[in-house]
């Protein structure tokens, strides 16, 4: 069975980027003439910094460059981590972003912009502070369409 270049790659680069420590969000693979352009989404349990990044740049670059089934064209590998409007999918996503302000949009069209306080295996706590006073609310995940950051540039209680 012949395999797809997109499961080709996540086969030969999943094992690499597991065993440093981070997670391989998507793969995707452009091919804008004869050059493919090869974008792989790597993610952590803590933002990467660029350190990182260019270190695992240089192990999926190397591991792409020995790939038979990359074949003779040329292609740029793009490694990035995921932007602050990626949804919130896994669990480990939720995890990431406790105590983040979170914009939700329910099933049923309405949007909800707060502080995720908890979550569980059915449900997220949120905390929405309306003219100085908290209001909580307990938003099942069957009830969440999509979920991502909010963002925030002034956050006081941010740890350094």
């Amino acid at each position: 069975m012949i395999m797809s270049m997109h499961a080709s790659i996540t086969e030969l680069i999943t094992p690499a980027v597991d065993s440093a420590g981070f997670f391989l969000e998507e793969v995707q693979i452009t091919n804008p003439g004869n050059h493919r352009i090869v974008t792989c989404v790597i993610d952590g349990v803590a933002p990467l910094n660029l350190d990182q990044v260019t270190e695992i740049s240089r192990t999926i670059s190397a591991l792409l460059d020995e790939a038979t089934f990359m074949g003779d064209s040329e292609f740029t590998l793009e490694v990035s981590s995921p932007g602050l409007d990626r949804p919130l999918t896994q669990e480990r996503h939720w995890k990431k972003n406790l105590t983040r302000l979170i914009k939700v949009t329910r099933t049923d069209g309405s949007e909800l912009i707060a502080r995720l306080k908890e979550y569980d295996d059915a449900n997220a706590t949120f905390v929405e502070n309306i003219k100085g006073r908290e209001k909580t609310h307990l938003v099942p995940f069957t009830e969440i369409k999509r979920a991502v950051i909010e963002i925030e540039f002034n956050r006081k209680d941010e740890l350094s």
